[in-house]
């Protein structure tokens, strides 16, 4: 792992477009290549807000604050431009694209990310590789993007997509919702291959449980509440929110 920042969230604050509602009231965070952090929080303290900011949301506004992402100002980017560059956030609700396959799907997105014409057979070829990767059956790619799937299968193909396009910064928002312990344990297997195999991925985990994290190793975890980081610290700081919840900072909010 490099000590040099990769990901550097300075002060940042955003609302919902158009409206007053404050989200993300100075969240300060920075990440190194190849290190994994999880964000644990109550509901809407603001963690899902702040993977969407960082891949150019467009129902969020940021008011105040800096984002760099190897050394550029991703604010200052169009989404497409952020994936371009090497962000990929894996959706809560991946949405349903009947009448697309999944191979068309991911073809169009790796055109997208590539400078040059896509051969059809390498295609082909990186698709089948990271299928077996992920122990995923080739007939998948031929389904429907999402369309018809259970909430396992549905994750089971960001991580796919993951696979493919090979993101240097792979936010994960809600990745274990929803889902049971087996599909959970092979969604968490095919993050760690990906890992294995790329070394210098950066991954941001959002996450309400503790659960995944016995499977995907964090190397920092971080508490959001109330729209800021309020703790970080190692893998003991999930473990402690598992038995003590959020009570103190509750508390806290409660007598102003």
């Amino acid at each position: 792992m490099s000590d040099t920042p990769f990901l550097t969230i300075r002060n940042l604050h955003a609302s919902v477009a158009e409206e007053e509602l404050q989200i993300l009231k100075g969240v300060d965070l920075e990440l190194k290549a190849g290190e994994i952090h999880a964000i644990m929080g109550p509901n809407g303290s603001g963690k899902s807000t702040l993977s969407k900011v960082l891949a150019g949301h467009p129902g969020y506004e940021v008011t105040e604050g800096e984002v760099h992402f190897q050394g550029e100002d991703i604010l200052e980017m169009e989404p497409d431009e952020r994936s371009q560059a090497g962000i990929f956030l894996a959706f809560q609700y991946p949405v349903e694209i009947p009448g697309v396959s999944i191979a068309n799907f991911l073809r169009t997105a790796l055109q997208a990310h590539s400078e040059e014409e896509l051969d059809l057979f390498d295609f082909q070829d990186l698709l089948l590789e990271k299928m077996e990767l992920l122990e995923m059956d080739p007939a998948f790619a031929e389904r429907p993007v999402n369309d018809g799937f259970s909430g396992g299968e549905k994750k089971r193909n960001e991580i796919l997509q993951m696979a493919c396009l090979q993101p240097a910064l792979a936010l994960m928002d809600e990745t274990d919702s929803g889902l049971d312990i087996d599909a959970l344990q092979i969604v968490a297997n095919g993050v760690n291959k990906l890992k294995e195999e790329n070394p210098e991925m950066t991954v941001l985990l959002i996450t309400h449980y503790q659960r995944l994290l016995n499977y995907i190793k964090p190397d920092f975890v971080h508490v959001m509440f109330d729209g800021r980081i309020v703790e970080s610290g190692g893998p003991e700081v999930a473990l402690r929110l598992e038995q003590e919840g959020y009570r103190d900072w509750k508390e806290a909010e409660a007598a102003g």
